[in-house]
């Protein structure tokens, strides 16, 4: 059994939930382009990329776009998201998170964010945690997209820890794939059913502690 000397934490539905805003914008471009987007459809969203997200959106309205329209859609929907995540506030970090972040800290056990997204700096300011994470690797510094484990890898290379002796905490199905593809145990956060190949499932960090860390 490997020793547990550092956890790696996805930052959107797991620390933070700013699915709602990305759902906002999302809509809003659909609207725009003359089409409806759902929560359903938002769903599937979780842990894809930006270009993707929007590829698919297109998809499902049935609208062709050129790589330059494309690009400045993006763009659009980005600034849109931006401008409302900078009214973010430390009441919209998830229950039992900045314990969870606290007790590992405690332990002695490093933490690192490792998100997709590219906002993630103005998101962990925002909510007054970046003092929680050695550090963060987020869409700034990375290449490929979950399920490829680039992102988790480059968390445990900083944070100087091998990947197998690092827990990775993740909401998606991408993110819990692309911390096995790195080597790494796996927390899903969300449903047992949906994210089966974790090595447990909780609803959210509230229910997680230091024991069931220890247990992995």
């Amino acid at each position: 059994m490997s020793t547990i000397k550092a956890c790696i934490f996805d930052l959107d539905g797991v620390i933070v939930d700013t699915a709602v805003y990305h759902y906002k914008a999302w809509k809003r471009l659909a609207n725009e382009l003359g089409f409806d987007f759902t929560e359903e459809a938002n769903e599937k969203l979780k842990g894809v990329s930006r270009t993707r997200s929007l590829e698919l959106i297109l998809q499902w309205g049935g609208v062709t776009k050129t790589d330059a329209e494309k690009e400045e859609l993006a763009t659009r929907k980005n600034n849109w998201y931006v401008e409302m995540i900078s009214h973010m506030t430390p009441e919209e970090i998830l229950p039992g998170a900045k314990e969870f972040l606290q007790a590992c800290i405690d332990a002695g056990i490093k933490t690192a964010l490792g998100s997709a997204s590219k906002n993630s700096m103005t998101i962990l300011q925002k909510t007054g945690i970046a003092h929680f994470f050695n550090a963060v690797i987020d869409g700034n510094k990375v290449s490929k997209p979950k399920p490829d484990p680039e992102v988790f890898l480059k968390g445990a290379e900083q944070l100087n820890i091998p990947p197998a002796n690092c827990v990775v905490f993740e909401d998606a199905i991408a993110g819990v794939e692309a911390a096995i593809a790195g080597g790494m145990k796996v927390v899903g956060i969300g449903s047992p059913e949906v994210l089966r190949e974790a090595n447990l499932v909780v609803k959210g960090l509230d229910e997680m502690s230091l024991e069931k860390l220890r247990s992995l």
